[in-house]
């Protein structure tokens, strides 16, 4: 999970700032760069963070924030409400969740702060969709079906190329 410099020197055009509390490259997109981050659970400064999986890329975060617009959320949560399978495996991605971020922990003397709270909502909401696409590319589809059904709709967000310089133009630079 090493993190190069040219990692994050397009982690910070992805985000417009300075990264912070990386631990390790999350996922990669299919044209190279970063487009999630694994975090550590408490920040530089002494914040608690529960977003372990931070979503990185700013096409796959403008068209996840499309579908947040549209109702997707709204709708995920009353199918929680509905379907007792899905929301048991919505459990599932919340203890996988934890269970990850808790191989962090000892990284930064653990962090009781956020004991049991993972991210976007879960284990009984949806509140976050770029959270659970985020856990879906880092865990791999399957971990979180919530996360999977994001990333169907996003379609292919990397086909007009990086959406910050690539890897291996920022090591020439």
């Amino acid at each position: 999970m090493s993190v190069s410099d040219a990692d994050r020197a397009a982690i910070a055009a992805q985000l417009g700032r300075e990264p912070r509390g990386i631990a390790g490259i999350g996922h990669r997109c299919p044209c190279g760069n970063p487009d999630v981050v694994t975090t550590l659970p408490r920040l530089p400064n002494g914040t608690p963070f529960p977003t372990t999986y931070y979503l990185t890329c700013p096409r796959a975060a403008s068209r996840i924030g499309t579908l947040e617009g549209g109702g997707t959320m709204k709708e995920m949560q009353a199918r929680l409400g509905d379907d007792e399978e899905l929301a048991a495996a919505y459990r599932a991605a919340h203890e996988r969740y934890l269970a990850a971020r808790a191989e962090l922990e000892p990284q930064v003397g653990g962090v009781p702060e956020i004991a049991g709270i993972s991210a976007g909502g879960m284990p009984d909401r949806v509140k976050c969709l770029h959270v659970l696409a985020g856990q879906s590319l880092a865990q791999g589809r399957g971990v979180n079906p919530l996360g999977d059904e994001v990333l169907d709709e996003l379609g292919d967000w990397w086909a007009a190329g990086p959406c910050v310089g690539s890897p291996a133009e920022q090591d020439d630079a």
